[in-house]
């Protein structure tokens, strides 16, 4: 089935506290974003990216995803006001039924193998949604403060977020709502039922300067075959 990659890099460097967006940001000799752009290329030799990003910044995207080892596969197009806008116009790029994937630009450690184990999730189920366990206590606030919650209870949402387009494109054409904070949110509204599948723990999305050092050394370990 034919493969669609949507990914999102529409960031500022604000809390980097660069003027450079995060996606661009040196990541060993690389920009951040050619990572995530290469992970998705390795995935499968009939995917095709859909990058988003801010009309500021489209030079900046062809100068990368021309370092990539198939440049013929990215395509781009301009960001929308929020999130669930860039998506929706990456979206609009898609006139087959296929999986697509959704990614943030700067998620750029994942691996092609969890592109795959989403694939094949979504195949099987309609949709796969990366995930894994909180390590640390947990606690929820409330009118009277705050309460426990257990954290083996407690899933934190990883990209990419994966579908059968029918089912994403339908969903995006819901009106705006500030309580879509990724795409599992707006397909749920539909009332269609979300699979999680095992994320990774190493699929970190880079928003802080600690971030970058934490990206470095997981690179050199895979280099190293660690």
């Amino acid at each position: 089935m034919k493969k669609y990659a949507v990914i999102v890099a529409g960031g500022s460097g604000l809390r980097m506290g660069t003027r450079v967006p995060k996606q661009f940001l040196p990541l060993r000799d690389k920009p951040v974003l050619w990572y995530t752009l290469t992970a998705f290329l390795e995935a499968f030799p009939d995917l095709t990216i859909i990058l988003v990003l801010p009309e500021a910044h489209l030079q900046t995207g062809h100068d990368i995803l021309r370092t990539t080892h198939d440049p013929d596969r990215i395509w781009m197009t301009t960001g929308g006001e929020t999130r669930f806008h860039s998506v929706k116009n990456g979206l609009d790029h898609i006139h087959q039924h296929s999986i697509v994937f959704v990614h943030d630009g700067v998620r750029c450690l994942l691996t092609p193998d969890l592109v795959r184990r989403c694939y094949q999730m979504a195949l099987e189920r309609g949709n796969a949604i990366p995930a894994v366990t909180a390590v640390d206590s947990i606690r929820i606030e409330n009118i009277g403060g705050n309460e426990y919650i257990d954290r083996n209870k407690v899933r934190i949402i990883q990209t990419p977020q994966t579908f059968y387009s029918d089912i994403i494109k339908a969903a995006f054409e819901q009106e705006y709502e500030e309580t879509f904070t990724d795409e599992a949110s707006v397909v749920e509204r539909l009332g269609v039922k979300i699979h999680l599948i095992e994320g990774e723990a190493t699929n970190i999305k880079i928003t802080q300067p600690i971030d970058i050092l934490i990206a470095e050394k997981i690179l050199e370990e895979r280099e190293m075959g660690i």
